[in-house]
């Protein structure tokens, strides 16, 4: 049975974790939309920004108690310990995007796990953000991005996949991905970029490209 939706939005929604958040990155995350969420311990970097999240979702083992009281009238919890908060989270939000801030960073299995959610889950039009990159599965429809020529673009397969692009100063034509095989890190944009890709393949590029990664990924699941 699928899980019930908490929070419905026909908006962008941004989702808020617990890892380490710089405060330009939910800056930059309210320039697409105001509604926000938070998982868990997340919802205590809400809190100190002061802003208003629709919904607190996860186990509450990280809630921090002034986050608890500020916020008791929207606390989901869901005690089960076979997802992470992230997962809950996806799981239980209808919103045709999710930027999450607060996934990446920090303790390496947690950021490895927020990876493995979205490789799961690339069917939904989700991007992350940390101090450093915008981040996004590409999704089946593929993707057209208007980028700098010169910026920095790396492509990671999450799982066995194939890969073809346009646009870069190296282009890949149907090569055959893995973790523990090719993979394209710090290639350069040359033009218009295209990709498209079977299986769960990250994107991953500088947060001056965030404008148009969100509107390439909307286009992208509007289409499909």
């Amino acid at each position: 049975m699928a899980d019930p939706v908490i929070v419905r939005s026909g908006d962008a929604l941004i989702l808020v974790g617990g890892g380490p958040i710089v405060a330009q990155l939910l800056t930059l995350a309210t320039t697409v939309t105001p509604r926000i969420a938070a998982a868990d311990g997340g919802a205590g970097e809400v809190l100190n920004a002061g802003l208003e999240p629709e919904a607190i979702i996860g186990d509450m083992d990280s809630l921090v108690p002034e986050a608890r009281a500020a916020f008791a009238d929207r606390l989901y919890h869901i005690p089960e310990q076979e997802t992470t908060d992230f997962e809950k989270c996806l799981t239980r939000i209808e919103a045709p995007l999710v930027i999450g801030v607060g996934f990446l960073g920090g303790r390496m299995d947690h950021s490895l796990a927020s990876l493995n959610v979205l490789a799961r889950h690339r069917d939904r039009a989700v991007i992350l953000l940390n101090e450093a990159d915008v981040c996004c599965m590409v999704p089946e429809a593929g993707l057209r991005l208007s980028l700098p020529e010169g910026m920095r673009l790396s492509l990671l397969p999450l799982g066995a996949a194939r890969l073809w692009t346009e646009g870069l100063r190296w282009n890949v034509d149907g090569a055959d991905m893995a973790p523990d095989g090719f993979i394209s890190i710090s290639n350069e944009v040359a033009g218009e970029v295209r990709l498209r890709a079977e299986g769960p393949v990250l994107l991953a590029v500088p947060l001056e490209g965030f404008a148009p990664v969100v509107s390439a990924v909307q286009a992208a699941f509007r289409a499909g």
